[in-house]
């Protein structure tokens, strides 16, 4: 009897350790997997489906431009290999008006951006992904992600968008940056790391210190006013900070720290039982407004 229970138990055993080994091979990118495939990682993500949301522009004079597409997608791969998740392909439809006046710059009209974004996640959530979580990877879209969030509230949907922003960069044992305090903001030393890392096929550092990425402070207001222009009174040649100073220590520092951030925002959103019914809830309500207790 005891040998028959052990016996069974390797086998159970055995056929688990079969199918988790098949679902480990499912790839986590939309594009790559199959018909029949797309439905088995749908259902292994539990609906959770990742939009790592880059850009195309200049990125100084030494990094590609499509650097935060490329960034993001880095730390969103090694996210879902923690944490699993079908991953959209490429997307770079967001806001960069600001760096227009640079080649290679792709900048969409706002109507088009919002139009298109909201018509990708309801077509994401058409195919299964009932939890679509957009990972920012641009400064230019800061505005943009926490609005188009918001927008969701506009009409009832069966599915619930969450927005992940940019990286929280001060995290305890992070190697001290070697740039002047507050102007590393695009292109300098951060960037190019994580680039060192990501893609440093990409990276000529040879070339970072042939443009200067200085604060030029063109505009004297105060800093409660908010203006368009500030960035290009700052850094008209779209770039900010010392891109020559980054180390690969410093980009596998922060990789691995967005990775990780990632991974447990996945995780917390798949546990997230209350998001759709509390949406739905809303909706209701906002058919009866004079019903609403006062």
């Amino acid at each position: 009897m005891i040998l028959k229970m052990l016996l069974s138990s390797l086998l159970l055993g055995f056929v688990l350790s079969i199918a988790n080994a098949h679902s480990q091979t499912l790839s986590p990118k939309w594009e790559e997997l199959t018909a029949g495939d797309f439905v088995k990682a749908i259902h292994q993500s539990q609906g959770v489906c990742v939009l790592p949301f880059g850009i195309l522009e200049k990125h100084g004079p030494h990094l590609p431009i499509g650097t935060d597409l490329l960034d993001v997608r880095y730390a969103v791969m090694n996210a879902v290999q923690q944490e699993y998740a079908v991953v959209f392909p490429e997307y770079y439809f967001g806001q960069i008006f600001e760096a227009q006046q640079e080649p290679g710059t792709v900048a969409y009209s706002l109507s088009t951006q919002l139009t298109l974004l909201q018509e990708t996640v309801k077509e994401m959530a058409r195919n299964g992904c009932k939890k679509v979580v957009i990972v920012n990877g641009h400064g230019g879209n800061d505005s943009l992600l926490p609005l188009f969030g918001q927008s969701q509230l506009a009409t009832p949907r069966d599915y619930v968008v969450y927005v992940f922003g940019l990286p929280n960069v001060r995290v305890p044992g992070r190697p001290a940056l070697k740039s002047p305090p507050g102007n590393d903001m695009h292109a300098g030393e951060t960037e190019t790391a994580n680039m060192l890392v990501a893609r440093p096929d990409l990276v000529h550092m040879d070339r970072a210190d042939s443009e200067s990425g200085a604060d030029q402070n063109r505009l004297k207001l105060p800093g409660s006013v908010y203006t368009g222009i500030w960035w290009y009174a700052k850094f008209p040649d779209h770039y900010s900070g010392l891109g020559s100073v980054a180390t690969k220590e410093l980009g596998e520092f922060d990789q691995k720290t967005w990775a990780r951030e990632i991974a447990e925002a996945l995780k917390a959103i798949k546990a997230d039982d209350e998001g759709l019914k509390l949406q739905n809830e809303f909706f209701e309500k906002t058919q009866h407004p004079l019903d609403t207790p006062q």
